[in-house]
């Protein structure tokens, strides 16, 4: 596949997706879907917060190319991770776990990463374990 096709087709899958029921927007074209809630007056993240999460990442056929769960949870600090990461994650409380998805504008543009082409629209689940 042409890689300007495969960037439509990315594009496709999201406005498809965005459509869903249970699917909400955020901004900058991110969207979500709640799996669980936590407490809604439990803490959340701001950009110079250091997160805990446990995540899986796909592309949208499917493909796992990360993911904490089996091992221990991610500790970074917010704003060092992807754009879509921070937008999203600021929005949860913990104990949330939703399922996130991020434009490649949002996540990691045309640029290919390992088991991620250029141009990929990005499905994380998230599960926001603590902040500090």
């Amino acid at each position: 596949m042409a890689k300007q096709e495969y960037i439509q087709k990315n594009r496709e899958w999201l406005e498809a997706k965005s459509r869903e029921p249970g699917v909400m927007p955020i901004d900058k074209g991110i969207f979500y879907k709640v799996i669980s809630r936590g407490k809604p007056d439990a803490p959340k993240p701001t950009r110079n917060s250091v997160v805990v999460v446990h995540y899986t990442g796909k592309t949208i056929n499917g493909k796992k190319f990360d993911s904490s769960r089996g091992g221990t949870p991610l500790a970074m600090r917010l704003r060092d991770l992807i754009q879509g990461w921070i937008i999203a994650l600021q929005q949860m409380h913990v104990g949330d776990k939703w399922e996130v998805y991020i434009p490649a504008e949002m996540g990691y543009g045309k640029i290919s990463q390992p088991g991620i082409p250029g141009g990929s629209t990005l499905i994380f689940e998230i599960e926001l374990i603590g902040v500090a």
